[in-house]
């Protein structure tokens, strides 16, 4: 079941994506917040967060920030999507993903970008499967785990908005 993210469901993001944070390239924090710093999070912005529950557990979660403070970029969004180990490979995350961008594009946004630190085969794929294109790569931008990471950029039209 897809629905709106709570600030009761906290803990159970901050424990999805603690491991994302310790263990991989996909987000360059080095620490990972506490329930209460995601809450903050959460309640911070006014762009949407979901959950996805498994057999009555949260399973992953998704959500939009403001792609950039200015005025202009107030209708481009960037996402991200994080699973707990267990939801990967079951079409869960797809299906997440996609209800995020509907949310989006109900609340009049016309682009959605995604940031992919590379190489990450399976978010290209699931980012591609969900009509995103490639828009760009900045070579060695992040320094995580004593290496250089690139980060692609991934971008998607909503509301019958393409991409020229």
């Amino acid at each position: 079941m897809i629905r709106a993210a709570t600030v009761a469901d906290a803990g159970a993001i901050a424990a999805i994506y603690a491991p994302h944070v310790l263990g991989g390239i996909a987000t360059f924090e080095t620490d990972p917040p506490d329930p209460a710093g995601i809450a903050r999070r959460m309640t911070a912005t006014a762009h949407p967060w979901l959950v996805v529950e498994a057999d009555g557990i949260v399973a992953g979660y998704a959500y939009a920030s403001p792609f950039h403070p200015r005025a202009a970029y107030a209708r481009t969004a960037e996402t991200s999507i994080y699973l707990a180990d267990s939801a990967q490979g079951r079409g869960i995350g797809r299906a997440l993903y996609a209800a995020l961008l509907d949310a989006l594009a109900a609340g009049a946004h016309a682009q959605a970008i995604a940031r992919i630190a590379l190489p990450h085969p399976a978010s290209v794929r699931l980012h591609e499967a969900l009509g995103f294109c490639a828009a760009g790569v900045l070579a060695r931008v992040g320094w995580k785990f004593d290496r250089w990471i690139d980060v692609g950029f991934w971008q998607r039209g909503l509301n019958d908005q393409p991409l020229e």
